[in-house]
C-alpha cells in the first residue's frame, strides 16, 4: 500500500496517478484518507499529553509522599486515575482511527509509473516489443484441445468428472512435457541466479494481505474458512511472504528467488470460446521468479527480467510480443507491467503467458520488509516478480504452432528433459 505521509505530502501526485488508472472515486478515497490520518494524529496527540502529564504526576506524588504531605498527594492520585480513564479512552479511539486508516488504505492502488500509457482497457496497452515468426501451418491445423484429445495427453473430461471445468488430467507425453517445462524453467532461472524455493501452497491472511491479493482479489482466491487459508493464486505469495516483516542489510541486495508451485484462481464468470481448453484453468502450474530490490536498482532489475524472459522464449522458438500494460489494465499493486503474449497460431490470437511487475515499496509497505541503508536509517526495499512461465498457455502455444501432419515436433531445449522428440 501507498504510504500515508506519501499521500499527504504528494497529494496531486497521487490523485494524477490514480486517475491514470480511471480510479473513478479516487478524489473522496483520498480525502477520507488524509481526514482519517488527521484525526489520528490529533488523537495521538491528545494521548501523549495526557501520558506526559501522567508521568509528570507521580513523579510529584512520590516527592509529596517523600515529603510528608499525604494529602496533597492523595489528591494527586485522584488526578490520575482520572487521567488513565481518559488515557483509556483515547487509545480505544486511536486503535479505531488506525484500523479506520489501515482500510482506507487498502482500497487504494499503487501509483503508476511515468511511462504507463493512459487508457482504459487491455486495448490501451503499448506494443514494445515483438519477436518470432508466426508459422504457416498445414491445411486442417487444429487448436490445442483437439490436439490434446487426437493424440491422448490432455483430458479435460476426466479433470471435469474428477473435480469440475478448469482442472485438466495431463497424460503420457502430455504430463511428460509438463514436467519438462517446469524442469527447463527451473534450471534456466536457476542458471540467471535465481535461488530455487520451495514453499507452501497455502498461506495465512496476513500474507495474501502482504502481497495485496487480500482485500482486491479475495472472490479470485480459494479460501478454506475453517483454517482461514488460502490455495495461493501465485509463488509470488509465500515466496515474497518470506521476507515479511524483515530488515535487510544493504549488502544482501539483490535478493533472487525461483519457485515452482500448482496455483489456483476461481475466475468467477469466466466462459466462452476464449476460455476453450488450457486458455482458462482454475488449477495450473507455474514457475516465478521474485526479486527484493534496493530502490535504485529495482528498474534494472526490471530490464534483466524482462530479458530473461524473452531468452526463455527465443529457446523454445514461440513468436511472441511484450506489452507495456496502460494504466486501466496494470494490476492493482504494480507501478509498471510488462505482459508477454504468444501467438496461438491455430485460434489466430495472442495469448498472455507472464506479467513482469516492479511493485516499488507498494508491497514492502505492507510485507514492513525495510532495509538499513549506508546511513543506518531504515527504508522500504522494492519488490518485483515475474512469470518465468506459466505452462498452460505455454503449452497450448508449444502444441499449436508446433503442430505437424506427422505429430506435433518439440523443441530441440526441451528434447533433453521430456525424452521424446515428437508426440504422435
Amino acid at each position: 500500500m501507498l504510504q500515508v505521509a506519501y499521500i499527504r505530502e504528494n497529494k496531486e501526485t497521487v490523485l494524477k496517478g490514480l486517475a491514470k488508472r480511471n480510479l473513478k472515486n479516487a478524489d473522496e478515497l483520498v480525502e477520507k484518507t488524509i481526514t482519517a490520518d488527521e484525526e489520528r494524529r490529533s488523537i495521538q496527540t491528545q494521548l501523549d499529553s495526557i501520558l506526559a502529564e501522567s508521568n509528570k504526576i507521580s513523579k510529584d506524588i512520590g516527592q509529596l509522599f517523600k515529603s510528608g504531605e499525604r494529602q496533597k498527594a492523595e489528591i494527586l492520585k485522584q488526578k490520575t486515575v482520572q487521567l488513565k480513564e481518559q488515557s483509556k479512552i483515547l487509545t480505544e479511539n486511536l486503535q479505531n482511527k488506525a484500523n479506520e486508516l489501515q482500510e482506507l488504505l487498502y482500497l487504494i492502488p499503487n501509483i503508476p509509473n511515468e511511462i504507463v500509457p493512459a487508457g482504459s482497457s487491455e486495448e490501451d496497452n503499448l506494443t514494445v516489443f515483438e519477436e518470432g515468426k508466426v508459422p504457416v501451418l498445414y491445411q486442417g491445423a487444429l487448436p490445442h484441445w483437439e490436439l490434446a484429445k487426437k493424440y491422448d495427453i490432455i483430458d479435460f473430461e476426466l479433470g471435469n468428472k474428477i473435480t469440475g471445468a478448469g482442472f485438466p488430467v495431463y497424460k503420457g507425453k502430455g504430463a511428460k512435457l509438463q514436467r519438462a517445462l517446469i524442469n527447463y524453467f527451473l534450471d534456466k532461472n536457476s542458471e540467471a541466479g535465481y535461488n530455487e524455493v520451495q514453499v507452501p501452497h497455502l498461506v495465512n491472511e496476513a500474507s495474501g494481505i502482504g502481497t495485496g491479493q487480500l482485500p482486491d482479489k479475495e472472490g479470485q482466491m480459494y479460501h478454506d474458512a475453517q483454517d482461514n487459508l488460502y490455495l495461493i493464486p501465485t509463488a509470488e505469495v509465500p515466496v515474497t511472504n518470506i521476507f515479511r516483516d524483515v530488515i535487510l542489510k544493504e549488502d544482501e541486495f539483490p535478493i533472487l528467488k525461483t519457485a515452482y508451485t500448482p496455483c489456483f484462481r476461481r475466475e468467477a464468470g469466466s466462459y466462452g470460446a476464449h476460455v476453450r481448453g488450457l486458455n482458462r484453468l482454475h488449477q495450473f502450474d507455474k514457475v516465478e521468479i521474485v526479486r527484493v530490490e534496493h530502490p535504485t536498482k529495482s528498474y534494472e532489475a526490471l530490464d534483466s527480467m524482462v530479458n530473461h524472459v524473452k531468452e526463455i522464449l527465443r529457446e523454445l522458438n514461440l513468436p511472441y510480443r511484450i506489452l507495456r500494460l496502460c494504466g486501466g489494465d496494470i494490476g492493482f499493486t504494480s507501478a509498471l507491467t510488462y505482459d508477454f503474449e504468444v501467438f496461438s497460431t491455430a485460434q489466430d490470437r495472442w495469448l498472455e503467458i507472464s506479467s513482469v511487475s516492479n511493485f516499488e515499496t507498494f508491497q514492502a509497505n505492507r510485507l514492513k520488509l525495510r532495509f538499513k541503508n549506508s546511513d543506518g536509517k531504515t527504508e522500504l526495499a522494492h519488490t518485483l516478480n515475474g512469470s518465468s512461465l506459466a505452462l498452460p498457455r505455454v503449452m497450448a502455444g508449444l502444441l499449436e504452432n508446433c503442430q505437424t501432419p506427422e505429430g506435433i515436433k518439440i523443441p530441440e531445449i526441451l528434447v533433453k528433459y521430456c525424452g521424446f522428440e515428437i508426440i504422435n
